[in-house]
């Protein structure tokens, strides 16, 4: 939600939001005007007692080549922040004439450069799906396995899987085993152009339920993705989703969360 806010609340505003909200851990989005404020973000956020759970992410290629990784990385070694990078990998000319043995190779050799760098910090790699083959969950089992290395798992975002829903069930027990967090949304049979609030759609019920009953421990994420909206409605309204799906399953522990 940092930058998915009609309020365009600075690091301390921020963090202040997120205590009033209980809410303990903060996976980090950011823009080109956000770099600068990293080292104020994390100040605001150990004084409010939050976590960064994850700071997120993008690549093709030439990981060395991006200025952007730098920094992420400068800032996580100058502060000693063992986190998950959630890694959204881009697609580069060509990539798409290549055949599937081609595509893993290729795209495992910029995942292992940062994975590497990241390992030496104490950090984990969460493959971020958003849509295109690296989106696919069979591909990035793929990935994974190919890489071989202990540090590299998958985080799972409904948002960004519109045209999965009806083969969650087929697919989650496998990426269950590296999923490092899921992040949930609204989904609704045959809308692939958008996704909606938490409990708003008609899928996503049934993804939470096997979530659930699967015995999944691991960080729930929600997301505020109106830029024209106060972020903490928002996310006030996801929690609330949340609540109304988990009571309506039989999680009964709901009735204390919110």
């Amino acid at each position: 939600m940092v930058p998915f806010d009609a309020k365009k609340r600075g690091s301390e505003e921020r963090a202040q939001m997120l205590s009033r909200l209980g809410i303990t851990k903060l996976a980090y989005d950011w823009r080109d005007e956000h770099i600068p404020t990293f080292d104020d973000e994390l100040k605001a956020l150990n004084r409010h007692h939050i976590k960064l759970e994850a700071f997120w992410m993008m690549s093709d290629q030439n990981p060395d080549q991006n200025k952007h990784i730098q920094a992420i990385f400068d800032f996580l070694e100058r502060n000693k922040v063992q986190t998950q990078i959630w890694l959204l990998m881009g697609e580069w000319h060509g990539f798409k004439e290549l055949g599937q043995e081609e595509k893993i190779a290729a795209m495992v050799k910029p995942i292992r450069t940062i994975a590497e760098r990241a390992a030496k910090l104490g950090c984990k790699v969460a493959l971020y799906n958003h849509g295109g083959w690296f989106g696919e969950p069979e591909n990035q089992l793929e990935l994974i396995q190919v890489l071989g290395m202990k540090n590299v798992g998958i985080v799972y975002n409904f948002h960004h899987a519109r045209f999965h829903h009806d083969r969650f069930a087929y697919f989650f027990p496998k990426i269950k085993p590296h999923l490092m967090a899921l992040n949930i949304a609204g989904l609704r049979n045959g809308v692939t152009e958008r996704f909606y609030r938490t409990g708003q759609g008609d899928v996503e019920k049934e993804m939470i339920r096997l979530v659930w009953k699967s015995g999944y421990k691991g960080p729930i994420g929600i997301i505020n993705h109106d830029m024209e909206e106060d972020a903490e409605k928002g996310l006030q309204a996801e929690m609330g989703g949340l609540q109304r799906i988990l009571l309506e399953i039989g999680d009964k522990r709901a009735l204390k969360t919110y």
